[in-house]
Formats: structure tokens, C-alpha cells, sequence
């Protein structure tokens, strides 16, 4: 494996070098847990609530019922708990974030033991990530925090083995979805890469950031709303397939803005949409319809690609040849098409 994770320091093999880490890191926190475990003992055991009838039996709370959920009556932090709370705060404040943001976005935050917060964190440093890096990261995606490093590895030897992402590739990846690192490689993304595999998409290292997205929630609905609106399985697939990014747009607010716009206010075929899905990649009020009333001002229509893809100047320049041609079909609607290459 040494040999896919060329963002190592290359005298520093990753495997034994992490095991021995981790063992050390093991042992430490199995004794600090010992050591600190009065202090600990309230987040400890909403992980494991088989101890908590324990705990309620030793606080001199009045016996309540059994809650559902061991975090939601927990029993009041003592002192130590609460440096440990401020520990936390002045850790996660020295990386530059901020503990209530975080906390307000990831409550378990605030049960997770600075000494897990701190592994987790070492090992993210560990793989190269710069400080700045980790500061972007943890705030957009807090949940990354109290994943430990065990959950951690298997995401990213999943990207590099199953995903086939270049390890020098693997921390562009990760900085443009932070999110990958907060999911689960059975339940998550495993299965979204076999969907993705599965339509055809061979090259998924190239659209990773779809990795992180639910086949049931996100990817199978927005294949069903193209089948709803008239293609065919087999041409959704082929759109999707061409342009994956589209499994990325909102169906309320980009899928059907722009085809209610393009069907009603272009009056177009839907057969062009399916030979160019980029459609929906362009701003609808920035450039989709200031262009296309550019085009009906001046009794022109280009196909989908000319009318969005070019730039401003080439844009106007192909109107002005239109315009100024002569050509005698110039009354039909689709009169400049043959002039320009697609």
C-alpha cells in the first residue's frame, strides 16, 4: 500500500508507521481513560449507555426514568468536567475554530474527550493536511471531529483502492468535499460507487464529490424526474452518464426553473437538452435568458452549445454574421445553425 500514498513522506511507510502510532496512541488513551475517568465519566457513558443506570444510581438526583436517549438528562458536570470543557475550547480555538459554531452544527462535540479530538486532528496532520487546510475542513464539516482515526483510514485507502483516486490527487479531493471523511464506506460510499459504475460512469475519481451523496435520496430521484418529464432510461442514463455533474442540481431549483423556461419561453425540443444535459449547468438569469432574448431580438436561433458555451465576444460575433449574411433561408427560425460549429 506504501506505494499508492505518494502524499507520504516517502521515509515514513504509511501502514506500520500508522499501526505503531496508532497502538502508542492506543495504549496512551487506554491509560489516560483510566487515569481521567471520574472526570470523564458523564460523555464516557453516553457511548456506553449500559453503564448509565449506574451512573443515575450514584448521582444524588432524584431517580427519574430511564431516558431514551442517555445525553439528553446527563448528570451535572463536575468541576474537572468543566476544564476539560474549557481544554476543548482553548484546543479547538489554538486551530482557529470555534467551539460554539461547531458545537451548534455537531452537538457531539461536546461529549467527545479532548484526547479524541486531538487524535483526530494529529492524524489529519499526519496525511499533510496544512493548518489552514484542517481550519476549512472542520468548519464546514464538524461531524469529521469526533470520527476517529480507525474510521478515518478506511476512507481514504477506500478512495485510493476502490475509487482509484491519484494519491497526490487524494488531499484536492477531500478539500473539495470535506464531507467525504464524515461517511461510512459500507453503508455510503461503496454503494455510490457501484450506482456510479453501474450507469457507466468508469472514471468516478473524476466526479468524487458524488461519493458522499445517497443513491436512494439524491442520485435514483433525480434519474426518475428526467424519466417523468418523458425520456427514457435508457437516454437519462446516457445524460447522466455524458455529464454527472447533473445529479448535483436541485430538482426545485434548477431542473425545473430551467426546463419549465426552456420549454415554454425557447418553445426548444427536449431532444436537445438530452444531447447537451450541460444546459443546466448555466445560470438561468445570467446567462440562459439574457441570451436567448439576444436571439429573438435578432430572429436568430443557435443550437444549445453555440447559444451557452462561448464567451461574450465570440457570442456577439456570430450574431453579428448572422445578421449581416444574406443568406436567402433567413426567414426560417433555424436559418444560422448550419453556419456554426458546434
Amino acid at each position: 500500500m506504501q506505494d499508492t500514498l505518494p502524499f507520504l513522506p516517502k521515509n515514513n511507510p504509511f501502514p506500520p508507521l500508522l499501526s505503531s502510532h496508532h497502538h502508542h496512541h492506543h495504549h496512551h488513551h487506554h491509560h489516560h481513560k483510566h487515569h481521567d475517568f471520574p472526570s470523564l465519566s458523564r460523555s464516557r457513558n453516553l457511548h456506553f449507555p449500559t453503564f448509565s443506570s449506574k451512573t443515575i444510581a450514584t448521582t444524588p438526583l432524584p431517580p427519574k426514568p430511564h431516558p431514551k436517549i442517555p445525553s439528553i438528562s446527563p448528570p451535572p458536570p463536575s468541576p474537572s468536567c468543566h476544564s476539560d470543557f474549557q481544554e476543548k475550547m482553548l484546543y479547538l480555538d489554538s486551530i482557529g475554530l470555534d467551539f460554539f459554531s461547531l458545537i451548534r452544527h455537531h452537538p457531539p462535540i461536546i461529549t467527545a474527550s479532548l484526547c479524541d479530538l486531538k487524535s483526530t486532528v494529529d492524524f489529519l496532520a499526519y496525511v499533510n493536511f496544512t493548518k489552514l487546510e484542517l481550519r476549512r475542513i472542520l468548519s464546514m464539516c464538524p461531524d469529521i471531529l469526533t470520527a476517529k482515526p480507525t474510521s478515518l483510514l478506511p476512507i481514504f485507502t477506500f478512495l485510493l483502492r476502490e475509487a482509484r483516486v491519484n494519491g497526490s490527487d487524494l488531499k484536492k479531493v477531500i478539500n473539495r468535499r470535506p464531507r467525504l471523511l464524515a461517511c461510512n464506506v459500507e453503508t455510503q460510499l461503496r454503494p455510490t460507487l457501484y450506482f456510479l459504475q453501474n450507469i457507466g460512469i468508469s472514471e468516478v475519481k473524476k466526479h468524487t464529490c458524488l461519493l458522499s451523496c445517497s443513491v436512494e435520496n439524491k442520485l435514483i430521484p433525480r434519474m426518475e424526474y428526467f424519466q417523468k418529464i418523458g425520456f427514457s432510461y435508457r437516454e437519462t442514463i446516457s445524460m447522466f452518464r455524458r455529464f454527472p455533474q447533473l445529479f448535483n442540481y436541485s430538482i426545485k431549483e434548477n431542473y425545473e426553473p430551467k426546463l419549465n423556461y426552456f420549454v415554454v419561453e425557447m418553445g426548444r425540443d427536449l431532444r436537445e437538452i438530452r444531447e447537451f444535459p450541460q444546459y443546466f449547468s448555466f445560470s438561468l438569469e445570467n446567462r440562459i435568458k439574457p441570451r436567448h432574448q439576444c436571439c429573438v431580438e435578432k430572429g436568430v436561433c443557435f443550437p444549445l452549445p453555440v447559444l451557452l458555451k462561448t464567451s461574450e465576444v465570440e457570442f456577439r460575433n456570430r450574431l453579428e454574421v448572422c445578421c449581416n449574411s444574406t443568406l436567402p433561408f433567413k426567414g426560417s427560425p433555424l436559418w444560422c445553425t448550419k453556419n456554426c460549429d458546434i
